[in-house]
């Protein structure tokens, strides 16, 4: 059986393949957590909801709400998924932990400039939030006896 993390990740793949750039787990302005976010070449939010199981995409009422944040909306389900019970008005990608493949394309919508805005801010944000931690991850992984400063000036070391 796929699961969502095997989704998710052929989802990235084929967003990366196609100039995107995403990420998981993306909370939008509304409070809403988007699957996958990602921002195109030409600047368009992209949102992607995943669904594993049949009872979940039914009993989902809340992704109407992550539209007002999307240029492009798509559900993303495993190959196995039965494909007729995704709603017919959004795009829908077929993925497993390979990659995956737009069966139907989201219709555009525009965002207003600064809906777009404050959704592209965020993104930035959590994205290099997201790299620094794993940067910083490395370094202490390959760093025995690091000295990390905290916010008030003082060392600590870190036994690693």
């Amino acid at each position: 059986m796929t699961t969502a993390i095997d989704v998710a990740r052929g989802v990235s793949r084929l967003l990366m393949q196609t100039g995107y750039a995403p990420v998981l787990e993306f909370t939008l302005p509304n409070g809403r957590r988007l699957d996958v976010a990602a921002i195109g070449p030409g600047g368009e939010i992209l949102g992607v909801e995943i669904k594993v199981a049949l009872a979940d995409l039914r009993g989902d009422t809340k992704w109407p709400e992550y539209l007002d944040y999307c240029d492009l909306f798509y559900f993303a389900i495993p190959p196995e998924f039965p494909h007729e019970h995704v709603p017919a008005d959004t795009g829908l990608m077929v993925a497993d932990r390979y990659g995956g493949a737009i069966i139907k394309p989201a219709v555009p919508q525009s965002l207003h400039a600064s809906r777009r805005k404050a959704v592209t801010i965020s993104f930035a944000q959590v994205a290099a939030g997201r790299l620094s931690a794993v940067l910083e991850t490395i370094a202490e992984a390959n760093t025995p006896n690091l000295v990390i400063p905290d916010a008030t000036g003082a060392s600590a070391r870190k036994n690693v």
